[in-house]
């Protein structure tokens, strides 16, 4: 007795048709639902904010800061932009203070380190810098007074910190002049 084996095999034309629609439309289907999700996120959290690759030629009128994101200072807070940076806006200058703290606290407290990638020149991908700051957003959501102190502790010791090195420098600069001194005496 031989078995005969029919072959099932749909129609060329719908291997086709399933080829194009998966290609074409669901990844774009599927970046609408994301985006609409995380704006739905970023709405609860607090308010909007945008987070993308900065350009020189670009002018924003909207409240804004910078963040590194190659090397190992990744995520610190600038306020100028440099070629490795995002550019980050948010709706008011009240919420961007809060998103430059809170990005400052992170660099501090080196929490984009666990994100960096990249065997040369690490760097952390905007995904990952967005989703990192969604996160302590809502932890400052959830105690906005204790956030504020620990601003003003920062500020504080940044401050400090800044006194701290003028004075370094005005040492190395005295020491400069001892030493020149007593070698170009007449």
């Amino acid at each position: 007795m031989s078995k005969t084996l029919t072959k099932h095999t749909a129609p060329p034309f719908q291997w086709l048709s399933f080829f194009f629609f998966s290609r074409f439309f669901l990844p774009s289907f599927e970046n609408i639902c994301v985006s609409k999700a995380n704006k739905l996120l970023i709405a609860e959290v607090m308010q909007t904010f945008i987070v993308k690759s900065a350009s020189t030629k670009e002018e924003t009128r909207k409240p804004h800061f910078y963040a590194l994101n190659k090397g190992m200072n990744s995520g610190k807070p600038l306020l100028l932009p440099c070629p490795n940076c995002f550019k980050i806006e948010a709706e008011n200058e009240d919420f961007k203070e809060t998103l430059y703290w809170v990005s400052f606290a992170l660099w501090r407290s080196k929490a984009f380190q666990p994100f960096l990638i990249g065997s040369v020149i690490p760097f952390i991908r905007i995904g990952d810098y967005k989703q990192l700051i969604f996160e302590k957003l809502e932890v400052v959501k959830a105690s906005p007074v204790e956030f504020t102190e620990t601003v003003k502790k920062l500020q504080f010791i940044e401050l400090k910190e800044k006194q701290f090195k003028e004075n370094l420098r005005l040492i190395q600069e005295l020491k400069q002049a001892y030493v020149y001194t007593y070698f170009n005496k007449k």
